[in-house]
């Protein structure tokens, strides 16, 4: 799993990055064109070596998006002829989503044998999920619409694909089921492709184990096959998210990185939103203990902050929960549910990250859209958790159904270490905060236990 910037890297980057805006007053301030394009390469070149020392990708796309937004300034006509590159990478991305998200959601819904069994704990959790995520997504797109961070990018619309779905209801809804599986995977109706998956899972679950065995080893095969051909097209994201930024700053200007800055404080803002608005007021309305909650999820939150994945803050967040008074029972499965079914922090990015992208291209979406969109959201992000770049895939997936230019996802993968700390934080948190709610609200919750700094106190 890609690590992030921790506290220890910051010395280096930070030397980079002075150097950096050393070349960029030489340039705007004194104009000093030919030192201050050398001092920047040269900081360009420390960022490279950092880079090249850490055993992760995330380094390199931060190096990428600087080194190629530098090259389409320095050098604007040879950077828009590195659109290819992009564009090789999208493919090999798409070639991913209907195949990756027809299997986990088969395996995931047949492979669920004793959900009868979960009773009243499984549907109390799935309540909570879908609240919560439908208030993300809401605020999400709320946010976007009011700080429209993606308008003057001016990115040319989709020209391929398929014709936008219908608005109208009942077309949307004769629109939403397949009539031949391989023609939806072929033309990217990846809701389709989603309610067969549905469908297929059901009636797999409904088989004896000695038939369903077999089919759903086979689709077992298939998503972890799908998950290492993610892993290796990922080797090539740096290189793609260098020339996409490249092309676009010398397609447009450095203007585009105003737009970035605009989506990176949406979001942030968004997020904040979100947890003073939706998870604080649950907390209370559950009578969850606030202070003590907090000292309990802040090893997790730091976790997943300094790493960029919620999977690795997962064994911290279920010992803390369990510390804090949730039963074993209950945080086994709640969190790990929560994980498929509960990544606030990247469901809000999704809504926004979506509208950015139509922005980009131009797109007007009506409030009708906009809800058709949020609830094609709603599904087709269960699908991937786990999956390096999950929302990479999920946005192409939208981009697809809905007929949205690609070219804008290149420059959002560009940023996406920024955006990736603070969205997985609310991942994080918000599921501890689910498996306490679902605990208070199945009357389980032990308050009377100790903080998990008085456990772990020595003595």
């Amino acid at each position: 799993m890609a690590k992030g910037l921790t506290i220890r890297d910051a010395a280096p980057t930070g030397a980079a990055v002075a150097v950096l805006l050393l070349g960029v007053a030489l340039q705007f301030w004194f104009g000093m064109h030919n030192a201050a394009l050398t001092v920047r390469w040269v900081g360009i070149l420390l960022l490279v070596l950092y880079a090249w020392r850490k055993r992760s990708l995330t380094p390199w796309f931060f190096v990428a998006m600087v080194a190629g937004s530098e090259l389409g300034f320095d050098a604007p006509s040879f950077a828009v002829q590195l659109h290819v590159f992009p564009d090789i990478f999208l493919r090999l991305i798409k070639t991913i989503v209907a195949p990756l998200v027809l299997s986990m959601l088969i395996v995931g819904i047949a492979g669920q044998g004793d959900l009868k069994g979960v009773g009243r704990m499984g549907i109390k959790a799935l309540v909570y999920f879908e609240v919560a995520t439908t208030f993300a997504l809401a605020i999400g797109l709320v946010a976007i619409d009011i700080s429209k961070a993606g308008v003057g990018l001016a990115v040319t619309a989709a020209a391929d694909g398929p014709a936008p779905p219908p608005t109208h209801w009942d077309d949307f809804l004769l629109h939403v089921f397949p009539e031949n599986i391989a023609k939806s995977i072929a033309e990217g109706q990846i809701l389709q492709v989603v309610v067969f998956a549905v469908f297929f899972g059901c009636a797999l679950a409904m088989m004896s184990e000695a038939k369903r065995a077999p089919v759903l080893r086979l689709c077992e095969s298939i998503s972890e096959a799908m998950l290492r051909f993610t892993n290796i097209v990922m080797y090539f994201a740096p290189l793609a998210v260098g020339a996409a930024m490249a092309y676009t700053v010398g397609h447009m200007g450095l203007s585009v990185l105003v737009n970035l800055g605009k989506l990176l404080l949406t979001l942030y803002v968004a997020l904040i939103v979100f947890a003073l608005l939706v998870m604080f007021p649950a907390a209370l309305l559950f009578r969850v203990p606030i202070r003590r909650f907090l000292r309990a999820v802040a090893e997790p939150a730091t976790i997943a902050f300094a790493t960029g994945a919620s999977e690795a803050a997962l064994p911290s967040a279920l010992e803390q929960m369990e510390k804090l008074g949730v039963p074993r029972r209950v945080v086994s499965f709640v969190i790990p549910a929560g994980y498929s079914f509960n990544l606030d922090g990247s469901t809000l990015y999704l809504a926004v990250a979506s509208m950015f992208v139509a922005q980009a291209g131009g797109i007007h979406m009506s409030i009708t859209q906009q809800l058709i969109m949020m609830g094609t959201l709603i599904i087709t992000s269960k699908g991937v958790a786990g999956v390096p770049k999950s929302v990479m895939v999920v946005l192409l997936a939208t981009a697809s159904t809905f007929h949205l230019p690609v070219e804008p996802i290149m420059v959002l993968l560009a940023s996406d270490a920024l955006l990736d700390m603070a969205r997985t934080v609310i991942n994080v948190s918000g599921n501890c905060l689910a498996s306490v709610i679902v605990a208070k609200w199945e009357g389980v919750f032990d308050s009377e236990r100790p903080t998990p700094a008085v456990l772990d106190a020595p003595g």
